[in-house]
């Protein structure tokens, strides 16, 4: 039995021709595979919506809570009012619809009256926009002459009770998933599954997270022994660059679960790794494709992907950065003084995204993201203050304003000439690098620029990079 699950990011459930275009989409694939399995997220906006409600309730601005809500509600019915017809189907769909906003109604309400939300009160609301969308997309499908029914992963993803960030169980997910869905299969119905939301083994409600319905989407087709996944969204696929930064950026037609995993990391809008990791154990194909250009290939994302020597997949940015410096003769040969400096930092909460330390062990400097500047570098003096007394250390000082680039690619490994072509296209462009850091995997090379030169110099690597015409990359 062969088994495909697709999911359906918000944009491509985002509108009423949105939603008619992903049920067009289900109901020509369904014929080629023996079981589809539908994972939608909330109509595009729908979330923030939620969570803004709440937040603004929390405020003690039940008005401004209640306008959100009558917006959430006006976007849903222009939908249910565009694409069904059926008199049945309607009524049912607005009495599911009316439900679920007398249900935010309330929360918001009780959230006034306490003054805050809590993790577990969030993650009900913010799981709502899911629980709407599920129903209406499995209408549209029925319409459309499609079999389909809504199910909400509450009854088949268990998790622990990790508010907003959940852990599934996998075990005990696979049991529920096969015995929920088994049933639909038999009767060639479409399960037509709430992204983003699972529950305790109790039944309260959590969620999964950044690319919670990506994760989803993984879950159920490691439980169900899928032989392929697929993710639909606005793009033809992973792009080797920012179209906004670099206009001729082009789709990747295949590339690795660990370069997908560097630039999701490295700020691209692609799959985070965590969503992606039951398909990655099982070595599952997973294909990114366009609901808006649905001939178009994609990109397939694979283990081990076909690679041309020397070549680089792509190039993504992280921007309102600082990068932190701790300095000072006295630190050569010192044990220790790494360890203190990142156990300062981790006390503050701040992420470290890039770390770069001289040979002569004079010098350590690291990336975070600005916002955290000023409580980093107080941390670390307040670590370092008998060594800054006795000047081991000369200084603990920031440089704002700065971005990551990192260039990421499995043909750069043990390829002589990478380097020096990236660097050569910077001096081309008087393009100063500030630091530079490079894993034992050679998958990626990360520079830190001035935030200033950053668009020039993304365009200036991918124009040295891209592949030439007749196949192949430029330069080597």
């Amino acid at each position: 039995m062969r088994t495909l699950v697709m999911k359906f990011g918000g944009t491509s459930v985002g509108s009423p021709s949105a939603i008619q275009q992903t049920a067009n989409i289900i109901q020509l694939h369904k014929s080629d595979w023996d079981n589809l399995v539908v994972v939608v997220s909330a109509m595009s906006g729908i979330t923030d919506k939620l969570i803004q409600s709440a937040r603004l309730a929390a405020d003690n601005d039940g008005a401004g809570a209640r306008e959100i809500i009558t917006q959430i509600q006006n976007q849903h019915l222009e939908v249910v009012n565009t694409l069904v017809s059926d008199p049945a189907e309607k009524q049912h769909l607005l009495a599911v619809l009316q439900q679920r906003l007398d249900e935010l109604s309330s929360y918001c309400q009780s959230i006034q009256v306490l003054g805050e939300v809590t993790p577990r009160g969030m993650d009900v609301i913010s799981s709502l926009g899911e629980r709407i969308n599920a129903q209406m997309v499995a209408t549209v499908l029925r319409s459309i002459g499609t079999p389909a029914q809504a199910v909400e992963a509450s009854e088949c993803i268990i998790t622990d009770r990790t508010f907003q960030n959940a852990v599934p169980d996998m075990q005990r997910s696979r049991e529920k998933i096969q015995s929920n869905l088994a049933p639909l299969f038999q009767q060639s119905i479409v399960p037509v599954v709430t992204g983003f939301m699972a529950a305790t083994p109790e039944g309260v409600i959590t969620t999964l997270g950044r690319g919670g319905s990506d994760y989803t989407a993984a879950i159920l087709a490691d439980c169900l022994d899928a032989d392929e996944v697929w993710i639909w969204t606005d793009v033809d696929g992973v792009l080797s660059a920012d179209p906004r930064v670099v206009p001729d950026a082009r789709p990747i037609p295949e590339i690795s679960f660990a370069e997908v995993g560097e630039l999701a990391y490295f700020g691209a809008k692609v799959l985070h790794p965590k969503t992606i990791r039951p398909v990655v154990t099982r070595d599952m194909p997973l294909w990114v494709k366009n609901t808006f250009n649905p001939d178009f290939p994609g990109t397939r994302i694979t283990q081990h992907p076909p690679r041309t020597r020397g070549e680089i997949t792509a190039i993504s940015t992280i921007k309102d950065l600082s990068i932190i410096t701790v300095e000072g003769r006295g630190m050569l040969g010192v044990p220790g003084i790494a360890a203190r400096t990142f156990g300062a930092v981790a006390r503050t909460g701040a992420s470290v995204l890039m770390i770069s330390q001289s040979s002569s062990e004079q010098s350590i400097c690291f990336t975070i993201p600005s916002l955290h500047n000023g409580e980093v570098i107080k941390s670390i003096e307040s670590e370092m203050a008998l060594e800054l007394l006795r000047g081991d250390i000369d200084r603990v000082w920031s440089r704002n304003h700065v971005v990551i680039v990192s260039i990421i690619g499995s043909g750069m490994r043990e390829t002589p000439g990478v380097s020096a072509r990236i660097f050569g296209a910077l001096g081309k462009n008087l393009i100063n690098v500030i630091a530079i850091a490079q894993g034992s995997s050679e998958y990626s090379i990360s520079l830190v620029l001035d935030q200033e030169d950053a668009l020039r110099a993304v365009r200036a690597i991918h124009a040295e990079t891209a592949p030439s015409p007749n196949g192949g990359s430029n330069g080597l």
